[in-house]
């Protein structure tokens, strides 16, 4: 039993160096090499001096040595193949490797020991092919022209080690998860090579054949690295992947995301590395995979995990400072702040290697501003343990991990925020706070680079400086210094862009400087098609982007881009159709295109089946699920169509348009509630509709918010400048209000006599009824006090509108609430102008019109009898029975109408009114 826990604490310990090269320079690692090396039991198994022999050349930086080492012929034996440089070939080739695999872990083992070595040296060649293509692809330095395989093949078999095919197979393997990659890149083979061993492994050791008790814990976390930097050369988000990174994400939190998780696994062979580092690092490559899936609150959650481990407290704070030669007064400047825990406070006295890096001198900065700002001595007053992270003051030093932490920030902020210029300046304080370090790792140094430059070639002052770092940042690609085992260290950590995705950014910043011919050059060479057809329209050369896509695709006929791209700018299907033919049908941004195209010429029955095809291929793209939504309701499919927009909207939840499609098609269904919520998503991100607003107000009064609804009408008037008036929702508001005023007159009746009738019954003996009768009371009053409210913002509504535009249903809704409200006067008034704005030649020729004058008549003349009931007054009487009399003398044409006898009918109670009352014999 001892032996067997010192074989797997052995294990363990492989783990920990892999994971070592990710945090820590190599200079820490050669002791702990030699130590565990001499710790080990001289009966170990064969395999561990070929598993010490990968890891010490992954240590070094000696990627293509470990692939070629005696422990991968081990694994992968010897390959009797004809080779041809065909994907046909590739895909034979690399489909007998995971079999070999499989039975170099299944079948050759004797027991389960020795399976789990066997994981940990197919592990081991993994790593070294990702690490391998991290470097051509993502942190340098770049090399030669060397083999593209993964293993060694004789170089007659490869046909000079060219297998260009072999490339395009690895390409569209990656494209399969739904998106064309980022640019051009180097060595694919590697990361699709590193992918399968994984994939195949975890398989595996998840499987029966392989004793959980030697489960290796952290291949979740690999293969969780290998699907994210797959994601990263990739030009949209996939969602295959993303299902994939979902499961291994949580198993790597699971296992490695506490404190007593990591000290139980590793014990006391940790030695330089805190736990808490650990810890922090696996949140913060979570809260990276959140971000580029753009989850915000789950990264947020994340990184304040990692905050939390690394012994870190951030705020911002203002303190007096210069950020300029030529400023004379200090102004007030962000500055980040930093609470660090004492045992997680570096040395300040370490020496820095080589794998540590200080910010870039060979910068001449002739910019007037300042890197960071020059802050006042004497104006640092923090909280005790807090000092500020700028310079000018007394500056902190902190960890690798805690400087990571800050940089999160960044992603954070650039996430949750508006893309503006005031975006930039958030997160000016942490930028500023890494430059104010003394030293920093490569990769961390590397990205806050990157963020400064973003940030500053956004402003006109220091636009050059930002292209001058660029340009260096570009170069220092290529340096052979820093060497790339120092490189490594937190490469996973931080969201730095690979070489195809910053020269292309460095590419746009040449075109938005002007330099559209520096800039055709590289989109050329990272074969950026429709980057290159963007600057050849600039400059007015647009079939000079024709020929060039022409001539590559003589060169390389099988690539679904160029296809696609040569459709883009000749317009035409069959350049489509192409690359689906090429990509074997696995090509989304052909499917996307031909969907469009389908669109636009009506039809679009065909638009939606492409559309759903290409949304197959890759569901996490908000623009596809929109226009799926769209070409259904176009095709009379209304539940697809809800789908879709609903699809759009939890992608960008900002999608004010789809928000809006959804709340007008659950209005078509007559789901007045859903459609409310939408609405009111819809209306925080597109206010300026006055559309919207209308719509709005409708399904608010549909659900009784008689509130909403009349803000929405001020809303429409306002940004019409009382032009839109919509006569049929006021005229249910009115009916609404008329409806609450009756309610509530006949509960205040009731619950009065209901209260006269109690005290005359139970006088004084009766406390539980009366605080019931009490309750009641208040609610009625309750009621009565909104309704009162709603009835004033009507009223001012009514009155602006009839003040702008004298129109006569708009003075019948205004007498209306007039005489809701009791001022019989005015409404009297009101129903007055009403009628003689349907006055007119046209009215006794018009059945419609003449309708709509006798039933206004007819009200005027109910509320003169009215007026008269209640001051005795018979002034009003005779009006109404002069209008009566002339109107129905001049409506003699219309006397079959019902409107005509209910006329004829008020005339006669008039008249019965004015007869005088009979006198009392």
């Amino acid at each position: 039993m001892l032996m067997a826990e010192q074989e797997l604490e052995i294990l363990h310990g492989y783990e920990l160096r892999l994971l070592r090269c990710t945090l820590t320079s190599p200079s820490s690692n050669i002791h702990l090499k030699s130590q565990m090396l001499n710790d080990q039991s001289p009966s170990i198994a064969p395999l561990h001096a070929y598993i010490n022999n990968l890891i010490d050349s992954i240590e070094s930086g000696n990627y293509l040595q470990a692939l070629a080492s005696d422990a991968a012929r081990i694994v992968i034996g010897s390959l009797e193949f004809d080779f041809t440089d065909t994907a046909e070939c590739a895909d034979q080739v690399y489909s007998e490797l995971l079999h070999r695999v499989e039975a170099f872990i299944v079948n050759d083992s004797e027991n389960d020991m020795d399976k789990a070595c066997r994981v940990v040296l197919v592990t081991c060649l993994a790593v070294a092919a990702l690490f391998w293509f991290i470097q051509c692809n993502m942190i340098g330095p770049l090399v030669g022209d060397l083999p593209k395989c993964c293993f060694p093949l004789k170089v007659s078999e490869t046909e000079g080690n060219e297998l260009v095919e072999w490339e395009n197979w690895a390409r569209n393997q990656l494209m399969s998860a739904g998106s064309d990659l980022v640019g051009k890149f180097s060595y694919l083979q590697h990361i699709v090579f590193a992918k399968m061993l994984l994939m195949k492994t975890r398989d595996l050791v998840f499987d029966a054949t392989v004793s959980l008790v030697y489960g290796i814990r952290s291949i979740p976390w690999w293969l969780t690295r290998i699907l994210i930097i797959h994601q990263r050369i990739l030009d949209e988000r996939s969602s295959s992947l993303f299902d994939l990174l979902k499961v291994c994400m949580a198993e790597t939190l699971q296992h490695f995301g506490t404190l007593e998780n990591v000290t139980t696994y590793w014990g006391n062979q940790l030695h330089d590395i805190e736990p808490s580092d650990i810890i922090s690092i696996a949140h913060l490559e979570a809260g990276l995979l959140e971000h580029i899936y753009g989850r915000v609150d789950p990264c947020r959650q994340h990184f304040e995990l990692a905050e939390l481990a690394a012994g870190l407290q951030l705020s911002l704070t203002g303190s007096l400072g210069f950020r300029t030669v030529h400023q004379v007064e200090p102004k007030a400047q962000m500055v980040l702040v930093a609470n660090t825990n004492s045992s997680n406070t570096p040395d300040t006295g370490a020496s820095i290697n080589q794998g540590i890096h200080t910010r870039y001198s060979a910068i001449e900065d002739p910019s007037e501003v300042f890197m960071t700002p020059k802050l006042l001595e004497n104006d640092h007053e923090f909280k005790s343990g807090a000092q500020c992270l700028a310079s000018g003051g007394s500056v902190t030093h902190l960890t690798t991990t805690q400087q990571a932490v800050i940089m999160a920030q960044c992603l954070l902020i650039e996430k949750s925020s508006r893309q503006d210029e005031m975006q930039r300046w958030d997160m000016a304080p942490y930028i500023e706070a890494i430059d104010s370090q003394p030293s920093s790792y490569f990769i961390l140094r590397f990205f806050c680079d990157i963020l400064r430059i973003r940030w500053e070639a956004t402003r006109s002052r220091t636009k050059g400086r930002a292209l001058e770092m660029m340009d260096k940042l570009v170069e220092g690609v290529y340096n052979s210094s820093p060497e790339v085992a120092h490189r490594i260290p937190f490469c996973f950590v931080v969201y730095v862009p690979t070489f195809p995705a910053l020269r292309k950014e460095y590419g746009e910043l040449l075109v938005s400087c002007g330099l559209i011919g520096e800039a055709i050059k590289i989109f050329e060479d990272l074969e950026l098609w429709d980057n290159l057809i963007y600057c050849n329209c600039l400059l007015g050369k647009k079939a000079a982007s024709v020929e060039l896509i022409k001539a590559r695709l003589s060169e390389m006929p099988n690539d679904p881009r160029l296809w696609c791209s040569l459709g883009d700018v000749t317009n035409n299907d069959t350049c489509y159709e192409k690359a689906l033919e090429v990509s074997d049908d696995k090509s989304a941004r052909a499917k996307r295109s031909l969907a469009r195209s389908a669109y636009n010429r009506g039809d679009y029955e065909a638009s939606k089946l492409l559309w759903e095809s290409a949304m197959g291929l890759n569901s996490l793209y908000p623009d596809g699920w929109f226009a799926l939504g769209a070409a259904a309701l176009k095709a009379r499919d209304i539940e697809k169509a809800l789908d879709g927009f609903t699809r759009a909207v939890q992608l960008d939840p900002e999608n004010g348009e789809a928000w809006n499609n959804i709340a007008c098609l659950h209005m078509i269904k007559k789901k007045s509630k859903e459609s409310f919520i939408a609405f009111k998503e819809a209306l925080k991100f597109k206010r300026n509709s006055w559309q919207l607003w209308e719509n709005y107000g409708h399904v608010a009064l549909d659900v009784g918010n008689v509130r909403q609804a009349l803000e929405a009408v001020q809303m429409v008037l306002n940004m019409t400048g009382n032009k839109r008036i919509d006569t049929e929702l006021l005229e249910r508001i009115t009916r609404e209000l008329e409806g609450r005023a009756s309610t509530t007159h006949s509960e205040c009746s009731a619950a009065t006599n209901n209260y006269i009738d109690a005290n005359l019954a139970y006088p004084t003996d009766s406390p539980v009824e009366s605080v019931n009768e009490s309750a009641s009371e208040e609610s009625i009053v309750g009621r009565s006090q909104e309704t009162e409210h709603l009835m004033q913002l009507f009223g001012k509504i009514l009155q602006r509108i009839v003040q702008s535009e004298s129109r006569a249903d708009m003075w019948g809704l205004y007498a209306r609430w007039l005489k809701i409200k009791g001022d019989l006067t005015m409404c009297c008034e009101a129903l007055l102008k009403q009628v003689r704005s349907y006055q007119g030649s046209d009215l006794w020729k018009d059945r419609d019109r003449f309708k709509k004058f006798a039933n206004a008549s007819l009200e005027l003349c109910k509320v003169y009898m009215a007026i008269s009931s209640s001051t005795g007054s018979r002034r009003e009487l005779f009006a109404a029975e002069m209008h009566l009399k002339n109107t129905l003398k001049q409506a003699e044409g219309f006397s079959d109408m019902e409107e005509y006898r209910d006329l004829q009918a008020c005339l006669d109670e008039v008249k019965m009114k004015l007869q005088p009352d009979p006198v009392a014999t």
